[in-house]
């Protein structure tokens, strides 16, 4: 079983970055945006420069974007270290926006840029890997689709072409053979190709191809109002709506200088554990059928429903779509209900801890776990994965409890970790978070502030920006907003942790037989749509 490990968290410091580039001269320091440690400005020749710097200093990866405002694009990579988040920004021209990569220094960067590349035109000097990644047969060449002169509707008229011709690079060998698998998949799940090589059952390598979707999310973000924002932000994932609701409306909330009531900010942590208990109870059941252990399968459905149920009867939504709103909460618990809560999350306890022991001393099932798709600690920490499948490998990096927010910094969050990273771990570590959010549903359920649940989000007058950071079930989630004088949105850049995840999957796939694919592929769960916007 997986337990509280020595705190094993990203050792930068923010701090002495900042002084280490202030004193090279290579950065100019900026009033940091709320809720960060610092900003930066750096020249777009030292932005590669300037991340090699961080990696040594052992600072991790996070997000970058961009922001078309012409004559130049403004790109934004975000940070963090043990004392906080460090964003970093520069400015290209429009007409020749070239950037030196970061991709050397933290090979998370890689599908981001490649994503900016294709939305923007940023050419990243020195990128590894020159191949699209999110363009598809819809946008003409030189069209680009993020920038502010390109139409929401496109520019193409009649059918989009397939896009079939995405470049994988060819493996060769005596005996060595390929499967595609997708992008249309057998079952109710989003699109997403896999390419596998292989010899006889053994996974040589396996590369992921998504971006099938495209659902707009940013494009169609532009020109809302804060409440049409929010209810975007929730459909970005919708496995994850209250984390990215959340970090959409504590984007706005700190860049609007509003104090959000205490009452608003417990729900929302009681909205987020539920939404991370549901979906953990249900990836550890479909963890287990995907190896033939269909009890598993039906236990933790069961208790999966039986929460969405509750969700259902005391916040109206199974999934919580639209329950945070910018400025505060748009449900209540009055006492009855929370009596209620407090039962249900009594009873699932008991049953969880029947179960788990169960799932994770069964030979046979752990027969097929342990071992099973190994992301070592060291190659996890150089690819950036966060969320449970960090902790499987005793990266604990968790926002609630090493940059906590309202109302974590009030709480004790303790933070499961193993130490192997198999998919044995990452069942364990996903089963005690089950049991750690109960808890702290069960602390704020007992120190429930009163109040209004609601502050008002003033016009800013100006224009003004903020970001939000959540630790969502799947990690860190981030959400950029910039809003106009009155009160629109002008870009909305939300972060799903599945852009760091997806390549986890990739790697630990190394010498795993095809037929674990599933489970593996399940153990990790990226979100199509996350990544998809």
């Amino acid at each position: 079983m997986s337990r509280v490990q020595t705190v094993n968290v990203t050792a930068g410091r923010v701090a002495e970055l900042v002084g280490r580039l202030a004193v090279a001269d290579l950065a100019e320091i900026l009033d940091p945006l709320p809720g960060l440690q610092a900003r930066l400005r750096i020249a777009p020749g030292d932005w590669g420069q300037v991340a090699d710097i961080a990696a040594r200093q052992g600072l991790r990866w996070s997000a970058v974007w961009g922001d078309h405002r012409p004559p130049q694009i403004l790109i934004r990579s975000l940070l963090f270290g043990c004392d906080g988040h460090l964003l970093l920004e520069t400015a290209v021209d429009e007409a020749l926006p070239e950037l030196t990569s970061q991709t050397g220094a933290y090979i998370a960067a890689d599908r981001p840029e490649r994503a900016l590349q294709d939305m923007f035109g940023v050419r990243f000097i020195d990128h590894p890997d020159r191949r699209r990644w999110l363009r598809h047969q819809g946008w003409a060449e030189g069209d680009y689709p993020l920038r502010v002169d390109f139409p929401v509707a496109g520019r193409r008229s009649g059918t989009t072409p397939p896009d079939c011709n995405y470049p994988f690079p060819a493996v060769v060998g005596e005996g060595v053979y390929e499967i595609p698998v997708g992008p249309v998949h057998a079952g109710i799940i989003e699109p997403g190709h896999f390419r596998f090589q292989a010899v006889g059952e053994t996974i040589l390598r396996m590369e992921e191809h998504l971006g099938y979707v495209h659902k707009g999310i940013e494009k169609i973000a532009v020109g809302r109002d804060l409440t049409g924002l929010a209810r975007l932000a929730c459909r970005v994932s919708g496995d994850s709506a209250v984390a990215h609701g959340w970090a959409a409306c504590q984007a706005v909330e700190r860049a609007l200088q509003v104090e959000v009531p205490p009452r608003a900010l417990a729900l929302r942590a009681i909205l987020v554990e539920r939404e991370r208990i549901a979906n953990h109870l249900g990836d550890i059941g479909a963890i287990c059928n995907d190896v033939g252990f269909a009890f598993a399968q039906v236990q933790m459905t069961r208790l999966r429903e039986l929460v969405q149920r509750q969700n259902q009867v005391l916040f109206g939504h199974r999934l919580l779509f639209d329950r945070v709103v910018p400025g505060g909460v748009a449900v209540d618990l009055d006492a009855g209900q929370t009596l209620s809560m407090l039962e249900e999350l009594q009873r699932l306890r008991i049953d969880v801890e029947e179960l788990l022991p169960l799932l994770l001393e069964y030979p046979s099932l752990q027969d097929r776990l342990r071992g099973t798709g190994i992301l070592p600690p060291e190659q996890a920490r150089r690819i950036g994965v966060i969320g449970y499948i960090g902790r499987a490998g005793n990266l604990q990096d968790d926002l609630r409890r090493d940059a906590p927010y309202a109302p974590y910094d009030r709480l004790r969050v303790e933070v499961p970790a193993c130490l192997v990273g198999d998919v044995a771990c990452r069942v364990s570590v996903r089963g005690e978070e089950v049991l750690v959010a109960i808890g702290l549903i069960e602390q704020l359920l007992a120190d429930l502030p009163d109040g209004v649940l609601r502050a008002d989000c003033p016009v800013p007058g100006g224009e003004v920006e903020g970001i939000g950071l959540i630790e969502g079930w799947r990690g860190e989630t981030v959400a950029y907003v910039r809003l106009s004088a009155a009160g629109r949105v002008e870009r909305y850049f939300p972060r799903d942790p599945s852009w760091l995840s997806w390549p986890a999957l990739e790697m630990l796939l190394e010498d795993v037989i095809v037929p674990d694919f599933p489970v593996n592929n399940k153990s990790v769960n990226g979100s199509y749509s996350g990544h998809d916007l």
